[in-house]
């Protein structure tokens, strides 16, 4: 299953049974965002009206919008996996970071 996503920020969806619309706010960020819509079309509209609005109103507020992910990734993990993951990576000629990364975006289909 594919995520909704709009200018690099990603959608949390439910379906409220309530209110018989999908309720999604956007995910990853402190600030609280919401829309919803009562089909996956107008979701979506709803969707990046709440981004574009989101960083509107940050820029009208003179700060800068929360960032989903910076990028970086702390894992513990079990002496043998980090082993394991170390060969891996130095058989193939690459470092520990882009092993990882290749490794985690082919599971997650980006």
């Amino acid at each position: 299953m594919k995520t909704m996503t709009y200018k690099g920020y990603a959608a949390r969806i439910e379906y409220s049974d309530e209110d018989r619309c999908f309720v999604g706010h956007i995910a990853g960020i402190n600030d609280i965002v919401g829309f919803h819509g009562e089909s996956v079309a107008k979701l979506r509209a709803a969707f990046k009206e709440a981004v574009d609005d989101y960083l509107n109103t940050c820029e009208k507020l003179n700060r800068p919008p929360q960032k989903p992910y910076s990028g970086k990734l702390m894992l513990r993990v079990p002496p043998e996996i980090h082993a394991a993951v170390a060969m891996a990576a130095e058989v193939r000629g690459k470092s520990i970071n882009q092993w990882a990364a290749e490794t985690l975006a082919h599971a997650t289909s980006v």
